[in-house]
């Protein structure tokens, strides 16, 4: 089990030559699972690029290793259409989580994720910075399909 957060900001190293490709800068969600990592790619005037979850060979405190760059691709329609957690306008970042009973569970800070498969198995919420250093951050378990739509997330059972 893994949170975004540490993998934001890791170099994606290549295992067949050692060659680094860029680094995370976004994971995209879809239907309950991470789909993959958005690539921010090293040099000038280049796209970013789409790493599936299921191309990864590992994740460590030192990188996110892939077997070669073929397993890099550019975003295609159906990753636009994927929800980003941290960047663009339909951001799961800072949005609020409600339950399906319409209790505002917090604002939606991370999700903890299986790396194997992408399985979303959670999200931490914050009610505050307050709330955050005298009581700590809270984790929602994600038991059910995550709607998102008109600038909140509810979770569904």
């Amino acid at each position: 089990m893994r949170t975004f957060s540490t993998v934001e900001g890791l170099p994606v190293i290549s295992l067949a030559n050692g060659h680094e490709y860029g680094h995370v800068i976004d994971l995209l969600y879809d239907e309950g699972t991470a789909k993959g990592f958005v690539i921010d790619p090293k040099g000038w005037f280049v796209k970013h690029q789409f790493l599936p979850i299921k191309s990864i060979m590992s994740i460590g405190t030192a990188g996110v290793m892939i077997g070669n760059s073929h397993v890099l691709k550019p975003l295609s329609l159906n990753e636009k259409k994927a929800i980003p957690l941290k960047t663009g306008k339909r951001r799961l970042h800072g949005t609020a989580l409600l339950s399906a009973e319409g209790e505002k569970l917090g604002l939606l800070e991370d999700v903890y994720f299986m790396e194997e498969l992408g399985t979303i198995i959670g999200y931490e919420v914050t009610e505050g910075l307050v709330a955050d250093l005298v009581e700590g951050r809270k984790v929602v378990k994600s038991q059910g399909k995550l709607t998102v739509a008109g600038g909140r997330a509810i979770l569904t059972e």
